[in-house]
């Protein structure tokens, strides 16, 4: 079976609500709970469409597990990285890297969130 070879994402945070305004604000998306499978931890989901392309994921807060150094870094689709990078800045988030080419691959930018975790956006353009 051919598949992407990312399936999934968390992505580990200290404030639910800071990070869900922040990741809703930037991708103009809304995040839907979801029933963790354990009381102590809280879940917050990345739109999802059965059988479509790309990985789905979610905001994930546990209590006594920090989101610094989780070592998760994931890419997120873009018509135009340029866009959501403007966004990043004006959301309390930084940027690491503006756009920039990779070649045949398109663009890329770098940022880091509200809650310290490194982030990419991909475009073709």
């Amino acid at each position: 079976m051919e598949r992407n070879s990312v399936a999934w994402f968390e992505i580990y945070v200290k404030d639910m609500e800071r990070a869900r305004k922040f990741y809703e604000t930037v991708f103009d998306v809304t995040l839907e709970e979801l029933e963790a499978p354990f009381p102590e931890i809280e879940m917050w989901c990345f739109p999802m469409f059965e059988d479509g392309p790309g990985a789905a994921g979610a905001l994930v807060k546990k209590e006594g597990l920090s989101s610094e150094g989780m070592g998760v870094l994931i890419y997120f689709s873009s018509q135009d990285c340029a866009i959501e990078a403007v966004r990043v800045v004006e959301h309390g988030g930084r940027l690491i890297q503006d756009k920039m080419a990779i070649g045949i691959y398109g663009h890329i930018v770098m940022a880091i969130d509200t809650e310290g975790n490194m982030f990419g956006i991909h475009s073709r353009h």
